[in-house]
């Protein structure tokens, strides 16, 4: 009987915390709706075993709904690459104007599908945004040279970085490519999608650097 009890207790403590969080996140979940980044379903992203992936969009700064107060504002991580001068460039210099980080690969399909977007996006805001497109260079299947070979076929225009010690790939947990960040000129990330994105989710990404939806 006493075990009955026992057993009883425990499960209406159990009901009772249960209760307690669905009540706590009705209350918190309004404050923390997120701005919304719609990104395409194909063609997805490879990790670097090469398996594909459904490309996702996450809000990363929140915005307040009415009557709520802003949630606090998340700073983009900061961390140092190499570009093409061989200069090394950290994320924070270039803070000051809104800066887009792409991660990259020669080798990696989708990020060459959605390059020639990022050529027009950095030729048409390119005096207004700072591109950073961090190419994942390994040394072994992605080298500066396979890198730069590449971008000089193509005829792309935009900077390129290289991450030689995968300090920028392990400060933002990238584990597939290609990933891109949004981060407004005050330095906070705004969102960032994983997958390959279009000319309109770009252009998306862009607004909500400057504070448009």
């Amino acid at each position: 009987m006493k075990k009955q009890t026992r057993v009883a207790i425990t499960a209406g403590v159990i009901l009772l915390v249960v209760a307690a969080a669905a009540i706590l996140y009705e209350k918190l979940a309004p404050a923390f709706a997120p701005e919304t980044m719609v990104v395409t379903q194909e063609p997805g992203s490879v990790s670097n075993a090469g398996a594909g992936q459904t490309p996702t969009a996450q809000p990363v700064s929140n915005n307040a709904t009415a009557g709520q107060e802003e949630a606090p504002d998340t700073k983009a991580p900061n961390f140092t690459v190499q570009d093409t001068a061989g200069k090394q460039v950290a994320l924070h210099d270039l803070v000051g104007k809104p800066v887009i980080v792409n991660f990259w690969a020669s080798w990696c399909p989708p990020c060459k599908a959605e390059m020639p977007d990022f050529e027009a996006a950095y030729k048409e805001h390119g005096d207004d945004i700072q591109f950073m497109m961090v190419n994942m260079t390994d040394g072994g299947r992605e080298t500066i040279a396979t890198a730069e070979k590449y971008i000089a076929d193509q005829g792309y225009t935009f900077p390129v970085y290289f991450d030689t010690e995968q300090e920028a790939a392990i400060t933002y947990g990238v584990s597939a490519i290609p990933t891109t960040y949004f981060i407004n000129a005050q330095g906070n990330l705004v969102a960032y999608a994983a997958g390959a994105i279009t000319a309109a989710h770009l252009e998306q990404g862009i607004s909500m650097m400057s504070g448009g939806n």
